[in-house]
């Protein structure tokens, strides 16, 4: 049984998302997506046009559990999908990416109340409506580095009166979903997320968003100004004391799919490279620059970048690697897909940085790898704990005995 006490039906012997014709229109759909992409970032417009697609091939429910009409997608299928839409328009596929992770996680929680989780799943198998979690704030920063929100949701006879402030808000032009991350004004407050519907009265966008790279991605600052939802939208909250639920496999999505946009940036990057090497002939070598020694390393480099990367999400996948090594799998998968472009920028020398190339927004695009959680730092001084903790344990237990002068005679 899910926690909305319904049995999925069994899967399809084979699925249509493993098919020839499904790879087919993933590259029709990232060749599409490719051909817009420079015009939302020129301007950061979100690229409405691109959801409105997907939804037409059900790829806005492709985790949806398949008892609510969805497809109910594995983490192999799923990041096959992010890989395409990345390679066209990262902004599209960071924020399909927190489609798919709300409805990845969703039916996991025994707290939500089944009938809201059955309305989000309806509406965007139905709709293609879109749904996300808005946490970060001004004064606080990113919830992962710890702290009690400053949002504030009231019990009132109605329910509750959500007041705050959200800061990149990633996909709010085209939400209909928000899960607010929040704290009740209890003397001791529970801490979670309230479900709110977008048109909810007392909602307002500030357009602020305007970044370096991502830019079509539309996470601008939202204000609650004393929002009611019913009472039962308190959807996943518990008392601020509550160890937080860190579920392993989720974490393992968030590092694969993550991985897969920028590892998409940088193939993106990688191609453009090796299409324009082909092309650029200058006049004293009478040849493409393709023919020399030099550039064919640096693609070779650029390759072996690019299979690690692969052959990491491919392990990810598989179970090669275990829930604890998700945050060093998305260390390593962006790592390398920021060397990839940095390198292209390299070799390529002025080219590479002109706005009229798409390099110079390849490489905007890869380096916001670094601000998702877990952040760089904070995954590696987790290692280093680990390892140290680990050393110490090995330290204190206990040795075998020394063998006496008897037993080694006998």
């Amino acid at each position: 049984m899910t926690a909305n006490n319904l049995t999925p039906l069994p899967p399809p012997a084979v699925s249509t998302l493993d098919t020839p014709e499904f790879a087919q229109l993933l590259a029709t759909l990232s060749a599409e997506f490719a051909a817009s992409a420079a015009q939302h970032d020129r301007d950061g417009s979100f690229p409405h046009p691109n959801f409105e697609r997907l939804h037409e091939h059900g790829l806005l429910a492709l985790t949806v559990p398949r008892v609510f009409g969805g497809l109910a997608a594995s983490l192999a299928q799923t990041r096959k999908v992010i890989a395409a839409v990345a390679y066209g328009d990262p902004s599209t596929a960071l924020v399909l990416t927190m489609q798919y992770l709300q409805h990845t996680a969703t039916p996991r929680t025994t707290r939500w109340p089944p009938h809201l989780y059955r309305q989000v799943a309806a509406d965007a198998v139905r709709d293609g409506a879109l749904i996300n979690a808005l946490r970060v704030e001004p004064e606080l920063g990113t919830p992962a580095r710890g702290g009690l929100p400053a949002t504030v949701a009231r019990r009132v006879p109605e329910g509750w009166r959500i007041s705050g402030r959200k800061l990149y808000s990633t996909g709010i032009p085209r939400l209909t979903w928000l899960t607010v991350w929040a704290r009740s004004d209890d003397p001791e407050p529970l801490v979670g997320a309230w479900l709110v519907h977008r048109d909810t009265p007392g909602i307002s966008v500030i357009e602020s968003w305007d970044h370096l790279g991502m830019r079509a991605t539309g996470s601008h600052e939202v204000v609650f100004d004393n929002v009611l939802v019913p009472a039962e939208h308190a959807v996943d909250v518990a008392p601020a004391s509550t160890p937080p639920e860190l579920d392993p496999s989720l974490l393992l999505w968030m590092s694969v799919l993550l991985g897969a946009i920028y590892d998409g940036v940088a193939r993106a990057a990688r191609d453009w490279l090796v299409e324009w090497l082909q092309t650029r002939a200058p006049a004293n070598l009478g040849a493409s620059l393709a023919t020399l020694p030099r550039f064919q390393e640096v693609v070779g480099q650029l390759d072996a970048w690019l299979f690690s990367n692969r052959i990491l999400l491919d392990a990810a996948i598989a179970g090669q690697a275990g829930a604890g090594d998700a945050s060093r799998i998305k260390y390593l998968v962006t790592t390398q897909a920021i060397a990839v472009v940095e390198k292209a920028i390299e070799i390529s020398g002025n080219p590479g940085l002109s706005r009229s190339n798409a390099l110079e927004r390849h490489y905007r695009n890869v380096l916001c790898s670094r601000i998702h959680t877990p952040q760089n730092d904070t995954i590696l001084v987790a290692g280093g704990r680990a390892a140290f903790a680990a050393q110490a344990q090995a330290q204190v237990q206990p040795q075998p005995q020394a063998q006496t002068s008897a037993v080694r005679a006998a």
